[in-house]
């Protein structure tokens, strides 16, 4: 992952002093997440949940790293209850507007990763990008490796935590994601772990922090520490 276009706007970053944006989306329906719990032997637990018809949340968020700063993960939350003309999920200008937000909050250019979803390829999205270019550069993930994205990483986060949610409601279901991104936001060691879960190698540094070796580490999950 190191080859081509993501290494490509690795250096577009640098060049530019600017933040390297992670951005992808998720959704979580009335049906939760599988999780492991602890049972007695031969009685499998069952969680008891409303169809699936009963609404969906959407969620667009953004990991966001440059050296020298704290992480930040920036997000929008949507939902989809079914009514007539409602959005099933984001369209174009709400990811416009998350990228204006984000923007607004990191003070700086912004150098974008995204995948080929078919919204970030959709005319509006080009001449907005197109329009920006003097703070926006965007590069999309190879359609042969989508995986290798830090923001996946919080949405697995997200996903364990509400695992086996028997949610009343769709209510429910927005305020424990809600929650749960919120905790994440305020721990920029968890948006750190998701980058080192993936194949990128940022030379990152935090204020007063030794620097963070993101290569590939050998265990899933172990941070390799090089201290200056």
């Amino acid at each position: 992952m190191e080859e081509g276009d993501l290494a490509a706007g690795k250096s577009t970053a640098a060049e530019r002093n600017a933040w390297l944006v992670f951005e992808d989306e998720a959704g979580q329906s009335m049906t939760p997440p599988r999780a492991r719990t602890r049972v007695r032997i031969d009685q499998t637990p069952v969680v008891r949940v409303r169809g699936r018809g009963s609404g969906r949340v959407s969620m667009a968020g953004m990991a966001c790293y440059k050296p020298g700063q704290r992480s930040r993960l920036i997000y929008a939350i949507r939902e989809y209850r079914g009514r007539k003309d409602e959005p099933k999920g984001f369209g174009w200008r709400g990811f416009r507007d998350l990228i204006v937000r984000a923007r607004i909050q990191l003070g700086g250019p912004i150098v974008l990763v995204w995948d080929n979803a078919r919204l970030n390829l959709t005319v509006g999205t080009r001449e907005f990008i197109d329009a920006n270019a003097e703070w926006l550069t965007v590069f999309q993930l190879p359609t042969y490796a989508p995986d290798p994205n830090p923001t996946e990483g919080v949405w697995s986060l997200v996903k364990r935590d509400i695992g086996n949610l028997a949610a009343a409601d769709l209510d429910q279901i927005t305020r424990a994601v809600k929650r749960r991104l919120k905790m994440r936001r305020y721990r920029p060691e968890a948006i750190d772990g998701c980058l080192a879960g993936t194949d990128l190698a940022l030379g990152l540094r935090a204020p007063g922090r030794p620097t963070r070796n993101w290569s590939k580490p050998k265990a899933a999950g172990q941070l390799r520490w090089r201290h200056e």
